[in-house]
């Protein structure tokens, strides 16, 4: 179904859910029960969900004994291999409070640049949902390189959004929505709508979030916001603290409006070379 308003985000046919590094690891770990609960009341009321998940590299930090996020592909491969099996592991403790099971799905851009792969992934992801498994998306960073990255997780969600056919993006940050300038500065105002097509002209849009450990900021999410909604998924850009309020249908973050007479791609062609950089 098309999603026009927040008032039919509960009605919702398939969902996905992207949660970004800052908002689930180190003192902010503790926020995954509460995104738990939300996802899981979703998948109560019959919604179909999918969690695109960073934290990986930020989560494995610490068991590497480093003190701050490393800058070589080496380092960053090794804290994610082991952040990944930290991170599914919570999730999956919280997830089975409901009785609900996590499948991990790991990809690089260039599984969604392949025909072949693309179809496996869709494929299994398809049947995940129809088991009534959750799956827990990331990118495969023990195997990625500069030249094959998506960039940043919120590109990776829309292309699952896009991927899958979902009704609805919700795009989850440490901001509770997208702001006229950066939201730290002066004047600025928080946007609660954005018509399909609309170029945001005059809204300053800053390049990086309040917190250090991840890779995107409001550039990404408002790019990841565009594709998604041109491809015809609504997008909600909130806060994680929002995110019961956000999937409740309540009036929170701000809401990209999808394009009506766009056919759906989620059995087109090549997704990655679809968002804008």
């Amino acid at each position: 179904m098309v999603i026009t308003d927040r008032s039919l985000v509960p009605s919702a046919r398939r969902i996905v859910v992207k949660v970004g590094s800052s908002s689930i690891s180190g003192d902010n770990a503790h926020q995954i029960g509460p995104l738990v609960d939300a996802l899981a009341d979703a998948h109560g009321r019959g919604t179909q969900v999918v969690l695109v998940s960073s934290g990986a590299i930020a989560t494995g930090i610490p068991y590497l004994s480093l003190s701050e996020r490393p800058n070589d592909l080496a380092t960053q491969q090794a804290a994610a291999a082991v952040g990944q099996n930290v991170l599914i592991y919570r999730y999956q403790d919280s997830l089975d409070r409901y009785g609900i099971v996590a499948g991990q799905v790991l990809l690089t851009a260039g599984d969604l640049e392949n025909p072949t792969h693309r179809s496996n992934a869709r494929r299994a992801m398809e049947r995940l949902l129809d088991l009534r498994i959750l799956p827990i998306v990331n990118e495969n960073d023990t195997v990625a390189t500069h030249e094959i990255r998506f960039g940043d997780n919120d590109r990776l969600a829309a292309l699952v959004a896009t991927l899958i056919g979902a009704d609805l993006l919700v795009l989850l940050s440490d901001v509770d929505a997208l702001y006229t300038r950066p939201p730290h500065e002066a004047g600025a105002e928080p946007i609660p709508f954005v018509s399909a097509g609309d170029g945001l002209d005059g809204v300053e849009i800053g390049a990086t979030g309040l917190a250090g450990v991840g890779t995107g900021g409001a550039v990404t999410k408002v790019s990841a916001a565009r594709h998604a909604a041109e491809a015809g998924s609504a997008v909600l850009l909130t806060s994680t603290a929002l995110v019961a309020a956000a999937l409740s249908g309540e009036q929170v973050g701000t809401w990209f409006a999808p394009r009506l007479d766009r056919d759906r791609m989620a059995s087109g062609g090549s997704a990655t070379s679809a968002i804008p950089d």
